[in-house]
């Protein structure tokens, strides 16, 4: 069969690896991915539940050394300034999707993963710049960057992974 991944890698155990979760753009995916689902009280859990599915597959398959969730925190105001249309595309958040954030940063808190949100900051650029410290700073590390969102490609190279999550 195909060689392993992982094979010209260092073994896991001597891998030091950053994670990086895209929060907002994985949750918002597994929304729209999985079926509405409710608790017996008609609490809507799908995004939830489907973000709690692939972080238990991620964090199986990639045994992070590291792990951060990163988030949203308004929008970055020199973009907006130059821009006002900046994002103004992006349609109003479905109801039923708003009030499973907390929900998953319960999920975060019971997987002990810290969360990470800078105020007027967009989760994609606290991404790109955790990923460029690390680089700079932490010998050997491979920064991993799970998102849902195409835009974060642009901050691949020979230290930065993307995963990039598929629907289904």
């Amino acid at each position: 069969g195909p060689p392993d991944r992982r094979s010209e890698k260092l073994p896991m155990e001597k891998r030091t690896t950053l994670m990086l979760l895209d929060t907002y753009g994985l949750v918002y995916r597994a929304f729209f991915a999985l079926p509405p689902l409710t608790t017996t009280k008609g609490v809507p859990i799908n995004a939830a539940y489907g973000f709690t599915m692939m972080l238990n597959k991620v964090i199986a398959d990639e045994a992070p050394t590291y792990l951060i969730a990163c988030f949203d925190k308004g929008m970055p105001q020199a973009r907006v300034d130059m821009y006002p249309q900046y994002k103004a595309q992006r349609t109003e958040m479905p109801s039923d999707l708003r009030p499973q954030f907390a929900l998953v940063r319960q999920v975060l808190g019971v997987f002990n993963i810290p969360i990470l949100e800078v105020t007027g900051e967009e989760a994609d650029d606290v991404i790109a710049t955790l990923a460029r410290q690390a680089s700079e700073h932490i010998e050997d590390v491979q920064t991993l960057v799970v998102t849902g969102d195409l835009d974060l490609l642009q901050i691949v190279n020979d230290k930065v992974t993307a995963l990039v999550t598929r629907r289904g």
